[in-house]
């Protein structure tokens, strides 16, 4: 694959080392010819077209001139593997400005909208297919296209139960009653601490998209999952674009499907959290 690589890109690679954190895709570090790539390597069979639906979801927040992402500096496939070459980001210490930053563009990136609730092609959630059918509301698009389809796998899994699913069914009668509707977002889709990055100058980039238009919350909610985001962050979204009334008391709501899709992945507590979530509204 390297050499194919140093082919298409006319490059001499001097350094390859390996980066950590990925947990889907083997992740590399190149260096040559003065330049510093990112390299992500996966089986092409087992997760067809994932990079191709990376770069789609780069490329639409990209083009809304809001946020920076890496640029895409090659995709491909050789023999069983498919690769995705990508700038490489120098990443820095973040600090309250550049925290800050990063709430009012990713306000600002909210602000993009669409005529439906959806994306015109599926992608991927972490590992696991994601259908982003279009709908004309978020409660529908919700249900159908997010909670449902980790449910079923999770009863297939023998996660989750029949009583489970008696109660996502109570809720999805109560959701358009628990908030009010807006204009479809464009969303990140997987926004945890681990999928955004401050430069050594303080910018802010968003990485490993699974994007859609859907409820500006959803993003949020995702913040509040796993840590990484502090009160900065918070005060600039809300200064850009201020949050509706009880958005708070809705974060257990929208991160039923984060947690639904590592229930999926991981199994084990992660049910625990889906039902605590859910005992929160039925």
């Amino acid at each position: 694959m390297l050499n194919h690589i140093q082919s298409k890109l006319n490059l001499c690679i001097t350094d390859v080392s390996a980066v950590i954190g990925g947990d889907i895709n083997k992740v590399y570090r190149l260096q040559g010819d003065g330049s510093c790539y990112l390299l992500k390597v996966n089986d092409r069979y087992n997760y067809p077209n994932m990079f191709a639906r990376e770069q789609e979801g780069l490329c639409a927040i990209g083009k809304t001139n809001t946020i920076s992402v890496p640029d895409v500096i090659l995709k491909g496939e050789v023999d069983n593997e498919s690769y995705l070459v990508l700038e490489w980001i120098n990443a820095g210490s973040g600090n309250a400005l550049s925290s800050s930053k990063l709430g009012t563009e990713i306000a600002r990136m909210h602000k993009n909208s669409d005529a439906q609730f959806g994306f015109y092609t599926d992608n991927y959630m972490g590992s696991l297919h994601q259908s982003n059918k279009r709908h004309g509301s978020w409660t529908q698009f919700f249900v159908e296209e997010r909670l449902q389809p980790m449910v079923k796998m999770a009863v297939n899994k023998k996660e989750l139960n029949q009583s489970d699913v008696r109660k996502f069914d109570e809720l999805y009668k109560k959701l358009p009653g628990l908030f009010t509707e807006e204009p479809p977002a464009l969303l990140h889709g997987d926004l945890w601490g681990g999928n955004y990055l401050i430069d050594v100058e303080g910018k802010p980039y968003l990485i490993d998209p699974a994007v859609c238009y859907g409820n500006r919350e959803f993003d949020i909610a995702m913040t509040t999952l796993f840590g990484g985001f502090d009160r900065a962050f918070y005060e600039a979204y809300n200064a850009e674009f201020p949050f509706q009334n009880g958005w708070q008391q809705r974060l257990q709501l929208w991160n039923l499907y984060p947690l639904l899709v590592h229930v999926n992945l991981f199994g084990g507590m992660y049910a625990k959290q889906v039902r605590d979530n859910l005992s929160v509204f039925v």
